[in-house]
């Protein structure tokens, strides 16, 4: 893969959400800032152009000069404290950007002749802060647009990229999908609960708040889970599946995400297989009863009785004279 620097441009104004803190509005219970520092982790350096808050990973804080200079500026600003060949330039508003997109992008950017790659959205808008640059192009322009204009603040990003030589990356409708009103904001908390997402966006959420780096075959815990609650009772299957992790942990102490994951699995074989077993065992037991109770209405039968085990007629017996054999 592309080694690279990332910079995030996490300073705006956010005047359409009245002035807010846009970075630090949470989209599926993460902060969004954090959901794009997660889609590029695998960076070298990751540089933040805005005030400093708490993140979910080590970055370097830096400020355009003057505050509130624009994108540019603030790209300027970031540019000088990265060293990677490949500079990746995102914004901190991008709640559905990952990893696929940021690998398909200085894939792009790493093809010959090409001086970056940038997203285009839905409608074929070039998305300059959902890009990769190679950084000796990219340092180049900024300086040839400062000593032309006689510095960067508020000018416009297609200054920059009007005069590079760009690939173009189609991300789909969702990477390049920004928040910049409250609309924004809500649409992107209605998608993240649609029911083919919300089950991904919550484990990766969860496992970002843990600081849990491990993927597992989540169909294996739902079976697991399925099978604690059908073949046990409902509350065993997140006591069963809480057991599992804390297993697995035991059992992969001090190993890497890939021994974790194997112990996971190897966990939830033996919680199932035992699981069924509990299942049989009651089946067995159900089967074992049905005789004795269709025996039951033929015994009364036999001793003169109806089918409901009471005397003929349907009168029920005397009790005081019960098995005394008076009339």
């Amino acid at each position: 893969m592309t080694a690279y620097d990332v910079i995030v441009l996490a300073g705006g104004a956010a005047r359409r959400l009245g002035g807010a803190d846009k970075p630090g509005v949470r989209v599926g219970g993460r902060a969004l800032l954090d959901r794009v520092l997660a889609a590029c982790d695998g960076a070298a350096r990751t540089v933040v152009v805005g005030d400093r808050r708490a993140t979910s990973r080590p970055v370097v804080w830096t400020r355009e000069v003057p505050q509130g200079g624009g994108p540019l500026a603030a790209l300027g600003a970031g540019l000088r404290l990265t060293s990677a060949d490949h500079v990746l330039v995102l914004s901190a508003d991008l709640p559905f950007l990952g990893p696929g997109t940021v690998d398909a992008l200085l894939t792009a950017a790493a093809q010959p002749g090409r001086e970056g790659a940038l997203c285009t959205d839905p409608d074929g808008r070039d998305q300059p802060l959902v890009a990769a640059y190679r950084a000796e192009p990219l340092r180049r322009e900024l300086a040839l647009i400062a000593t032309e204009h006689g510095n960067l603040t508020g000018l416009p990003l297609r200054l920059l990229t009007a005069e590079l030589d760009l690939a173009r990356v189609d991300a789909g409708p969702d990477a390049a999908f920004d928040c910049d009103t409250w609309d924004d904001i809500a649409a992107a908390r209605a998608r993240i609960r649609e029911h083919g997402a919300v089950l991904d966006e919550w484990i990766t959420s969860v496992k970002n708040e843990l600081g849990i780096d491990l993927d597992v075959d989540t169909g294996a815990l739902l079976d697991l889970a399925r099978d604690a609650a059908h073949g046990v009772a409902r509350p065993a299957a997140p006591l069963t599946t809480f057991l599992v992790g804390y297993a697995a942990a035991r059992a992969s102490a001090g190993a890497g995400p890939d021994e974790a994951a194997a112990a996971v699995a190897e966990a939830s074989r033996k919680a199932t297989a035992l699981a069924l077993r509990w299942e049989a065992e009651a089946a067995e037991t159900a089967e074992a009863a049905e005789p004795a109770k269709s025996a039951e209405p033929a015994k009364s039968a036999g001793q003169g009785g109806d089918a409901a085990g009471g005397p003929a007629g349907g009168a029920k017996p005397d009790k005081g004279r019960e098995g005394t054999g008076t009339p």
